[in-house]
């Protein structure tokens, strides 16, 4: 199992914790934590081997720690995904096949796309793919169409893998640090349809890609994962897009690895990732 607490920072709490832990026989086998001098605030993810009675353990620890401390104690079911696509297929590709070899590790239930261009890769992959337009229909029709499909299952996390639909506050607000996006990071300089022809245009000498949980802030949501990589002036534009899928694909999968392992605790609009 795994421990998650953020709370008030004060002294004492790595010791009371293990203190808890010890006095119910539960063993630590690692215990990460940081603080946030600035807001003095506490965090920690605490892996746990052992028998234990989960109630009373949260029970003793809502006692001991601050008031209002988050305490999540996380067993150590497969997480469940749904992931959400368009057109590109490098990213859902990428975890079709980390999916199949069972390194992703977690269980993809089902693909939502907007248009039918990746329904055969997933057939390939026996993964059911549900084929829903946004053509011809008004956003919340749209949207509430998605919410039928997503409501058939039980997904801890909605993945946009190249979900080329913008969300609209209301369904974001239904999966608070549950839905996941992936996009270059090239915002909010080169924005539109043709980001990697603009930063071509304009000679950049790094490109990279952005995982993270999506707010009601277009693009600015908490950042799980990050990464770049240079390009030089011999790049052209195809060049640079190739790469970018590259980096994207593997930024994605990183940042799933960390959320579905419990190594993310969300604060405000950061993260702590205890990688």
């Amino acid at each position: 199992m795994v421990l998650l607490i953020q709370c008030i920072d004060q002294v004492g709490l790595v010791a009371a914790i293990a203190a808890i832990l010890a006095k119910d026989g539960i063993n630590i086998v690692s215990m990460r934590e940081f603080v946030d001098t600035a807001d003095n605030r506490f965090f920690a993810r605490v892996v746990l081997a052992g028998e234990m009675d989960s109630a009373s353990l949260l029970t003793q620890l809502t006692a001991r720690l601050p008031a209002n401390a988050a305490i999540n104690l996380v067993t150590s079911n497969e997480k469940k995904l749904i992931l959400l696509v368009t057109k590109e297929y490098h990213c859902l590709g990428d975890l079709l096949i980390r999916h199949h070899f069972k390194t992703l590790g977690a269980g993809i239930q089902c693909v939502i796309g907007n248009r039918n261009t990746l329904q055969d890769i997933c057939r390939r992959f026996d993964i059911p793919f549900h084929f829903q337009t946004h053509e011809a229909m008004e956003k919340p029709a749209f949207e509430s169409a998605l919410l039928h499909i997503i409501q058939q299952y039980n997904a801890d996390y909605l993945v946009l893998a190249k979900f080329m639909r913008i969300l609209s506050d209301g369904f974001v607000a239904k999966f608070p640090n549950r839905l996941i996006n992936i996009h270059h990071s090239f915002l909010p300089a080169f924005t539109g349809s043709s980001p990697y022809r603009q930063a071509f245009d304009r000679g950049v000498k790094l490109i990279g890609a952005t995982a993270h949980f999506v707010t009601n802030e277009l693009d600015e949501g908490p950042i799980i994962s990050q990464q770049i990589i240079p390009v030089t002036h011999s790049f052209t534009t195809l060049d640079m897009v190739h790469s970018g899928k590259e980096i994207e694909t593997a930024v994605l999968a990183r940042a799933l690895q960390l959320v579905i392992e419990d190594r993310v605790l969300v604060y405000k609009n950061k993260t702590i990732v205890f990688d």
